[in-house]
């Protein structure tokens, strides 16, 4: 059995800078507000028009991460896809990228576990490395959320949150099994489904039919909903927890985290996780500040700018940890 290895990275964000005082001309908010409450000051959303799509966007980050691993496009033998918002309700964005890239005719999957995606997608990814099915896989998050938000005061709760982008990982085998990922840990909870939803179009609730036949201007299915604290109390636990499974079954202690990129969600949260686990800034990534919640991208685009930045090195300890709608939650340890 082989270990799994990330050899490549790559992101890409649109140019379209957007901050908390250009939101305050659209809805009842300010910038002290925002930032009190989630720490983010900007955030990047895709213009109309500019191409920008969930696809191309995860196309963008991958052809920088193919490039900077050294092997060739044909050399990719799957692709794993996440995001929450694809181009189309079916198909996916994997096969999307496939045709793109021009990539021989591999699989290609869609993984749809929101904040939690690209660690679901890791994990799916390791698992197929290891047992030998697949030698090098391609892993994308990405997500075009401002085409979806409620820009007006009524929707300010979630829309001043989300941002757009997308991040890659190129995967490889790896021999020596005391180096690349060493465990990977998913958990759900789907009692708590609703308490960060998406509810139209959806088969179960309100599909198109219903949204056309009611022609409502005022119906807030097709918004997300999110109750924020709920989510703050549960995401706090569920983070400590998760990081501490990865830690104890690779039996490494807290000092050990050399780098801890926690999903860009909110950075008080990353803030209360650092505090718990008495890191030092720079043993935690965040960029939530100018980029937002991206949510499947975020810890993609978090994980190749702390790389870029070289704050990872060799035989560091790099802990990987989401928590988000589902409720969905996970982490990944990697020995770099």
């Amino acid at each position: 059995m082989y270990n799994s290895k990330i050899i490549g990275l790559g992101h890409y964000v649109p140019d379209n800078v957007v901050t908390n005082d250009d939101l305050s001309k659209m809805m009842d908010t300010n910038d002290a507000w925002i930032q009190e409450r989630t720490g983010i000051k900007e955030r990047r959303w895709a213009l109309e028009n500019s191409g920008d799509t969930t696809s191309a966007m995860g196309v963008k980050a991958a052809k920088v991460a193919i490039e900077r691993s050294g092997i060739a496009k044909d050399d990719i033998d799957f692709i794993i896809f996440a995001t929450l918002s694809p181009d189309m309700y079916f198909p996916g964005p994997g096969v999307q990228v496939q045709h793109a890239l021009g990539i021989k005719t591999v699989g290609a999957l869609d993984v749809r576990n929101q904040c939690s995606g690209f660690i679901y997608a890791i994990s799916v990814a390791d698992q197929f490395i290891k047992t030998g099915m697949y030698k090098n896989i391609l892993v994308i998050g990405s997500e075009l959320h401002s085409h979806g938000l409620d820009k007006t005061t009524r929707g300010r709760g979630v829309t001043v949150i989300f941002g757009d982008g997308a991040g890659a990982a190129i995967l490889t085998r790896e021999e020596d099994t005391t180096k690349g990922i060493l465990s990977t840990h998913l958990h759900s909870e789907g009692e708590h489904a609703e308490e960060l939803v998406l509810v139209a179009p959806g088969m179960g609730k309100r599909w198109v039919n219903d949204i056309l036949r009611d022609n409502d201007p005022n119906d807030e299915s097709y918004f997300p909903h999110m109750n924020g604290q709920f989510v703050f109390k549960n995401a706090v636990v569920r983070f400590s927890e998760v990081i501490m499974e990865g830690l104890m079954k690779n039996n490494l202690q807290k000092e050990s985290i050399d780098m801890l990129i926690p999903h860009q969600a909110n950075l008080r949260i990353a803030q209360f996780i650092q505090k718990k686990f008495g890191l030092s800034d720079d043993q935690v990534f965040n960029n939530i500040q100018k980029y937002g919640n991206t949510t499947a991208a975020s810890i993609p685009i978090a994980l190749t700018e702390a790389w870029e930045e070289g704050k990872i090195k060799d035989g560091d300890v790099v802990v990987l940890a989401a928590f988000g709608s589902g409720f969905t939650w996970g982490s990944v340890v990697i020995r770099w």
